[in-house]
């Protein structure tokens, strides 16, 4: 396409812009041979913009249903039944051969059953997840995101912390529908509650 994307006619003028000039995406759309290639670059667009979305909502999806574990207790106990009936629902969200990295602290899950019976075992008695900053790279029927994650949770001993990690994803589309094929965290801060991250953490 050379160095300029297109002359423009305004008003018995010419205007050349430069590529990578503000308006150089919807002119390179203009400077395309067919009408073909600009109706496949606008579908394009579109599938990029309609999967960023699916997601965002995957992840969610995601972050209720695993909290969604906690929130059914009896005497401040979690009812067993109901744990393992939301980590099934839970490992729905990957695919059949995926991978949930936990970390040193919560260990790896390879396989949709290995993860239904890891989330079926809370290391904490309760947790609340908050998905931040999606960062998203869709590409064909695969992408790839990463999330700033904070997460107040009550250890199993009882103690509370503030929890801040990063988690890094793939996804891969199987038959319309965006899944998770991997999921790793990083733990970047694990606070006491009652001294705060200035108290150091752990």
């Amino acid at each position: 396409m050379g160095d300029y994307c297109l002359t423009e006619r305004v008003v018995g003028k010419s205007e050349e812009v430069v590529a990578g000039d503000w308006r150089s995406g919807r002119l390179e759309e203009a400077c395309m041979s067919s009408l073909e290639e600009r109706i496949a670059s606008l579908e394009t667009r579109l599938d990029v913009a309609e999967s960023t979305l699916a997601i965002e909502r995957l992840k969610a999806e995601y972050a209720a249903r695993v909290d969604a574990r906690h929130t059914h207790l009896s005497g401040g106990t979690p009812d067993p039944g109901h744990v393992s009936a939301m980590a099934a629902r839970v490992a729905e969200l990957f695919t059949e051969d995926a991978v949930w990295d936990g970390g040193r602290s919560l260990g790896v899950a390879r396989g949709r059953a290995q993860i239904r019976d890891r989330l079926a075992n809370p290391t904490v008695r309760w947790a609340w997840h908050f998905f931040l900053k999606p960062r998203i790279t869709v590409r064909g029927d695969f992408a790839e995101g990463t999330w700033d994650l904070f997460s107040p949770c009550t250890l199993q001993d009882g103690s509370q912390r503030w929890m801040v990690g990063v988690e890094t994803d793939t996804y891969q589309r199987v038959d319309g529908v965006w899944l998770h094929a991997s999921m790793q965290l990083e733990t970047v801060m694990l606070a006491s509650f009652e001294k705060g991250w200035s108290g150091g953490v752990s």
